[in-house]
């Protein structure tokens, strides 16, 4: 996987503008809601919603920064927006299809993060042609941040008793606990070949290969074959 020529700089700052609130949001939120709960710090980012919302927009700020300064987005930054992306897919689709309503933020901070957020990054994914094809042998960068995530959730849950969510609790049995914990693994990939699959989408400024550049391309084979032919 190479990287693109950047976007345009309002691209750019169309990103870090949206980074920005949603950080904006995740601040408010804790500052106004969570303390009068009891509630730790690092309570509040046990939540995955919490979060991964503020790691994506970390992310995506990065890369806006840079197609500011009309710089190529470096690979390795590429896949954890490709990452951050499938996350925040899941995340949107477990909200509003599985568990719609419930939480106790605020209606409209429910609808930045879990409705909003999630479908801005995919037109950003999708819509913009700064990214190249997500290679598939790394489709398992989707795993390691959701894995240890859940590493130090459960071995909270064994030590403090403390979870995010009710069906991570110990007590609801070991099979229960595989099954949801198998759920969620196999959505994230589901998602993650989402992300990898739209990688492919030509986006808006996508550079084209000119006809001179495939005719180049497709005569280095004949070159190659004619030199050998002529070496003793």
């Amino acid at each position: 996987m190479t990287s693109l020529p950047p976007a345009s700089p309002g691209i750019g700052i169309l990103r870090v503008l949206v980074g920005g609130v949603v950080v904006g949001i995740l601040v408010f939120t804790y500052v106004i809601g969570i303390p009068r709960q009891g509630a730790s710090l690092v309570d509040y980012f046990g939540y995955f919603t919490n979060l991964t919302s503020l790691l994506t927009a970390g992310v995506l700020i990065a890369t806006g920064l840079l197609t500011i300064r009309r710089r190529s987005i470096p690979v390795p930054l590429t896949s954890a927006r490709a990452v951050a992306v499938a996350c925040m897919i899941v995340v949107g689709v477990v909200y509003n299809v599985l568990v719609p309503g419930t939480g106790s933020a605020p209606a409209w901070v429910s609808l930045a993060l879990h409705t909003l957020f999630p479908v801005l990054l995919v037109f950003d994914w999708v819509l913009i042609g700064d990214r190249a094809p997500m290679p598939w042998r790394r489709l398992w960068l989707v795993l390691p941040y959701p894995v240890a995530w859940l590493g130090v959730v459960l071995l909270r849950g064994i030590t403090d008793g403390w979870v995010p969510y009710g069906f991570l609790l110990p007590e609801r049995g070991g099979m229960s606990l595989t099954l949801h914990v198998a759920g969620l693994m196999a959505a994230l990939v589901a998602s993650g070949s989402l992300v990898w699959t739209l990688s492919r989408v030509r986006g808006f400024g996508t550079p084209r290969r000119s006809k001179e550049s495939d005719a180049h391309a497709l005569a280095q084979p004949y070159r190659r074959a004619s030199a050998d032919a002529t070496r003793p």
